[in-house]
Order: structure tokens, then sequence, then C-alpha cells
């Protein structure tokens, strides 16, 4: 339902900010349990970092945002399968390359055996990494006996001291680059443990066949919230940024956009860094303040090439590339599951995505494009077509694919990331305790926002904010 249904003032049970899939997913909980729901959403979409792109050859959709799901990933199958949205394996067929010394190395699998002796190295640091995140609860992390210690360090730091040559640090820069946005000398050791041990191991974070990348959407990842929007009764107002929240224990009132709603309780599920953004009245716990003050958004270019063919399967290639020198770090093949076209997806990734960032649009399509064709070949250098989505830009999002902590947040301000105040409810990819960052994750923090206003609504009613 959309804002037409509405005039500037209007009440319900609960009010949810954010029309992403967290935000949607709480909504729909919210109304089976009966509940009068209002979802204001700033941007004009809904979806928040899942958002779709026509393909220029088919009309097909591609992601430009958020787009794989894996096995273990039970919530997004689940709700997947109850909306009729088929899925198809990411294709994986072939060799990988990896640019190694200058030289185009092909390889089997997701670890480059580039030297016996660097993927040894990656291995044991590999195994030592998933065995400190088995001590580690998602939940609460900063409860694990080594806490204090761990989030005194950076990933970086610990990839430097446990790791004994040159080449196995990169390849484990690169992958926390793709998997957070961000470089591993900023994100705490703590929160990539308790990350992996969300997804029960670093090997599921950059797996395809068995891990996060698995598989994709044959209508887009957008076709989730899409579908999720059509199915409920709830008003949904775009372009309606929220701006102030004025709450007390007997509920609250919500300036969006042209509209001032109350309701008793608000579930307020954009990424962390925006609630900040917010007026709050009166002024959130100084631990909460502080906490998203903390916990900055990766920076993701993903940029895509689309060819007439997948040309690279004909080599027996599966359009997955690591490159170390290029702006983009990581590749795959984001074709469509027909094979009608050819598209390669790149992502420019931390440090890279700022600085591609600051150049024009043609300068940063030449940089991306230049390394696609010293990976993939002559034919990499003239697509039919470019696609790029900078989430750094985006306005309601400012950065991709996942917010993160920088050593001393999780001890100093952890609790305060899912911890209610009042009828205050927070929801959203980094609040899940399964698959933190993730669609899975999104899923299961909706559900976990709704059930728990929910059962405080239960309780006897105090006086309505108005």
């Amino acid at each position: 339902m959309t804002s037409d249904a509405l005039s500037s003032e209007n009440d319900a049970d609960v009010i949810v900010v954010g029309a992403g899939l967290a935000g949607l997913v709480a909504a729909r909980e919210l109304e089976a349990k009966g509940l009068s729901v209002i979802v204001c959403e700033a941007r004009e979409r809904v979806g928040g970092r899942l958002l779709n792109e026509p393909l220029p050859l088919g009309g097909q959709a591609t992601e430009v945002g958020g787009e794989w799901i894996g096995p273990t990933q039970l919530k997004i199958n689940a709700l997947a399968d109850e909306l009729g949205l088929e899925r198809h394996a990411t294709y994986n067929e072939g060799d990988n390359l990896i640019d190694w010394d200058g030289k185009t190395v092909r390889y089997e699998g997701t670890i480059p055996r580039v030297n016996p002796v660097v993927l040894a190295d990656i291995g044991q640091a590999q195994l030592r990494l998933e065995r400190m995140a088995r001590t580690v609860d998602p939940a609460e992390p900063w409860a694990c006996k080594s806490a204090a210690r761990w989030d005194r360090q950076t990933l970086g730091s610990w990839f430097a001291r446990n790791t004994a040559t040159s080449g196995a640090p990169v390849m484990f820069e690169i992958a926390a680059e793709v998997i957070w946005g961000a470089e591993p000398a900023d994100i705490s050791l703590l929160h990539a443990l308790a990350y992996i041990s969300a997804a029960d191991s670093f090997s599921a974070l950059i797996d395809v066949t068995g891990g996060a990348q698995q598989d994709r959407f044959v209508e887009g990842s957008q076709s989730v919230p899409l579908k999720l929007a059509e199915q409920l009764k709830a008003p949904l107002l775009f372009e309606s940024p929220v701006s102030r929240i004025d709450h007390r224990d007997g509920g609250v009132c919500v300036h969006a956009g042209d509209h001032k709603l109350t309701a008793r309780a608000v579930i307020v599920a954009i990424p962390p860094p925006l609630t900040g953004h917010i007026d709050w009245r009166p002024l959130l716990p100084v631990k909460r303040d502080q906490l998203v003050q903390r916990m900055p958004h990766g920076a993701t270019i993903k940029c895509l090439a689309v060819y007439p063919r997948p040309f690279w399967r004909e080599a027996g290639l599966s359009g997955q590339a690591i490159d170390p020198a290029g702006p983009a770090r990581a590749t795959y093949d984001n074709s469509p599951a027909d094979g009608s076209c050819g598209v390669l997806l790149g992502f420019v990734v931390g440090n890279r995505a700022r600085e591609l960032g600051e150049l024009d649009a043609d300068a940063r399509k030449a940089a991306v494009l230049a390394g696609f064709t010293r990976i993939f070949g002559e034919q990499a250098s003239k697509p039919v077509a470019y696609i790029e989505q900078d989430w750094a830009k985006e306005r309601w999002s400012r950065g991709c694919p996942v917010c993160y902590m920088p050593p001393g947040a999780i001890i100093a301000h952890g609790e305060a990331l899912r911890a209610p105040i009042g009828p205050i409810h927070w929801a959203g990819a980094e609040t899940a305790t399964r698959w933190t960052g993730y669609m899975d994750g999104a899923v299961s923090s909706g559900q976990d926002a709704a059930a728990a206003v929910a059962l405080q609504l239960a309780a006897p009613v105090k006086a309505a904010l108005r």
C-alpha cells in the first residue's frame, strides 16, 4: 500500500522505519500478530541495499546491491520458498584466475594454489582463526574470555603476526575487503571473530559452492522485498525520511517527511550510522549514541561489464578472479541464469573504492575495464554496457555491504547494538546474531524485533505519546 491512503497524521500500533528486507519482514510479522503498522521509507522504492538493475540485453535483472544466498542461510531460503521465488546456482564451473607477480595463473577451488608454502600458510591461519571464532558468541562477543585482548587488535595486525609468508596476508586482505568493504587494519579482531562465528566458519563466508555465494535469485534479489511489500496491508510511505523521533514509555511520535505519526512502539530498521542522523527527543543513552559514531559502513562499488555472451566460459573459466593489483580485487560471473548474455562483476572495495570514487565516471570505467582486460583478455575491453553502483554515495545507505566495528567499540558499546530503549527497537542485518550482515541476518532481525515488540505491547498499555 502507498502513502495515497494516508492523511498527514496517522496512528498505528507500530511504526517501522526503513523498507529494506528487515523492516518489511518486521512489518509482515507484526501484521500476522494482529497489530497495525505504518512503514516509513526515505527512498522512492523498497529494498534498501538490495537493488535490481535491468540488463540491456534481454532486460533480465542483475543486482547492484546484495545478491547471494547460501545453503545454511535457512531464514532467507525459507522466505524465498514461501514467496515462490526461484534461485539458480552462481556459475562455478572451470578454473579461477589470479594475477600473481604479474602473471595470470589458473587454479581450482576457493584458495589460489600459487605456491604450496603460501597455501599451507593460509590454511594454518584460517584454522586458527576459525578455532578462535568458535569461542565467541555472536550475541555477546564481549563476554568471551579473550574479548578485551582481541578487541584491542585489528584483523590486519592479527594476519601480520600469524602468517609467515608475504602472500598469505594479501589473500586474507582481499577476502576481508570483499566481506566487509573495509581494510583489515580498520576492523576489530573480536568483531571479525563474532562475524565468522555467526556464519559458522570463514570458509562459509568466502566459498561459492556450499558457501555464502552459492545461489542467486532468478528475478534478482530485490524481488524479495518487492514481493513482501505486495503482501503488506500496512501503509508504505515513500520519500518520507525520518528526521525526528519523540519517545517515552507510552509510545513514540515519528516525524517522517510531511507526516507526523504516533504509535505505541517503533522498529528502526536502517543501518546503525544513519540512526545517528535522527533527532531523538529525549537524547538516546550515551552508550548507544557513541556506538553509532564508532560503527562505520564499508565502502563498495559494484561494477558490471555486460557482453553479448559469457566468453570466458568458452576458455574453461568460471569468471571468478582475484586481482591484488587491480581496482576490482575480486570478480564473479554475474550472467543471468540462461547465459543469454555475459556479465562480469567486479568489487572495488575499501580504500580503492574511496580512491576510485573521487574519479569521474569515465575514468572509473576505464580503470575497471583495464583490470578485466589484463585478467580475461582483450574481449573484456569492449562490453556492450557498463553498470556501476557506488554505495558510499547512496544517500540513504552511505556504504555497503555492512557496517563494522573498529578496535574498542565492542567492549565499550557493543551491548547497545540490539538493546531496546523503551518503545524503540532495532532491526537490520548488522543486529543479527546469525549470518550477521547478510540477507539471512536481515530476515531474522526483523522477525526478532517484531516478536519483542509484540511481547512488549501485550503488557498493560500506558498513555500513548501525543
